[in-house]
């Protein structure tokens, strides 16, 4: 890595952590995807970005970091890399079972051990819903052996929405993984008040929306000048702010195998969290900023 590319070093605030609602552990607000980012032979990975992603990662507080089979490759690279980086220790291990069939799910659920080279795996969630009745068993199983820690569901799209109120209302789940941004905001009509009010984890993915479009919305236009006096110097980290300031979310998931942008991603989840009146105010700019004329 060129020096110019070096990641600047943590700006030495407080790490925000977030409680687990059913046990009160905290945990570090932001945390690491690895969907499409993780997925490529470590052997290709020549310049030891993806390494060094997850070393500053480490460094800085980080704990949780989300997979899925879904993912391609992914669990077998993070695993790998946290292997050899002597740092399997640090990680809360988060990922889905997406399959059908209870013989498929629990070899998916078996290899996924595997890749993590792990004996216990802290979250292990259903994948956008898939045979979730079929899954649910074997899960809790492995949870009462030990092996699992906490249950979770998942979906990203908010057709689904209802179908995991329902379901969180059951309390079988610890977690539930959703999309949650400043430009997808449907949950905090939803889900968010319902797991907050029965005490169900939220774990927010697609905190910068699709891809790169919520950047290309808001690029040339300035970070508002209040975001800057409390450490938000880049957009990146005033809409990892604002995903995490909802007091439903527990964590948020960017993925990123660029050891600058984890770093920046990293910074967003130290020193205070926005307001209510801040978020509000946030929404009202983006609003503006981003209006068709």
């Amino acid at each position: 890595m060129n020096n110019k590319d070096k990641p600047p070093t943590s700006n030495n605030q407080p790490v925000i952590r977030k409680l687990i609602p059913r046990t009160s552990e905290a945990l570090a607000a932001i945390g690491l995807g690895t969907y499409s980012v993780f997925d490529s032979p470590v052997l290709q990975n020549k310049d030891g970005s993806m390494g060094q992603t997850l070393k500053i990662f480490v460094e800085q507080g980080g704990q949780i970091i989300d997979s899925s089979p879904m993912y391609g490759n992914a669990e077998n690279v993070v695993g790998d890399l946290l292997q050899k980086l002597n740092l399997t220790k640090k990680i809360f291990y988060a990922t889905k079972v997406w399959t059908r069939g209870i013989e498929s799910g629990r070899r998916q659920i078996s290899q996924s051990f595997k890749y993590f080279r792990t004996n216990t795996i802290d979250l292990f969630q259903i994948h956008n819903l898939l045979d979730w009745k079929t899954h649910l068993p074997t899960i809790e199983k492995l949870k009462d052996e030990g092996a699992i820690r906490y249950v979770g569901i998942t979906h990203y799209h908010e057709g689904s929405y209802p179908e995991l109120e329902k379901l969180i209302k059951t309390k079988l789940f610890d977690f539930v993984q959703l999309n949650y941004s400043i430009l997808e905001r449907e949950a905090a009509n939803t889900v968010l008040p319902t797991a907050q009010f029965e005490g169900v984890g939220v774990i927010a993915n697609r905190p910068f929306a699709s891809g790169s479009s919520l950047f290309q919305m808001v690029k040339d236009k300035p970070v508002p000048e209040w975001a800057t006096t409390i450490g938000c110097q880049e957009w990146a980290q005033l809409f990892l702010k604002y995903v995490i300031s909802h007091p439903a979310v527990t964590v948020a998931i960017p993925a990123t195998g660029n050891p600058v942008h984890m770093s920046q991603n990293m910074a967003a989840g130290t020193g205070s969290l926005l307001s209510d009146d801040e978020q509000k105010e946030f929404e009202k700019y983006f609003d503006h900023i981003t209006a068709k004329k």
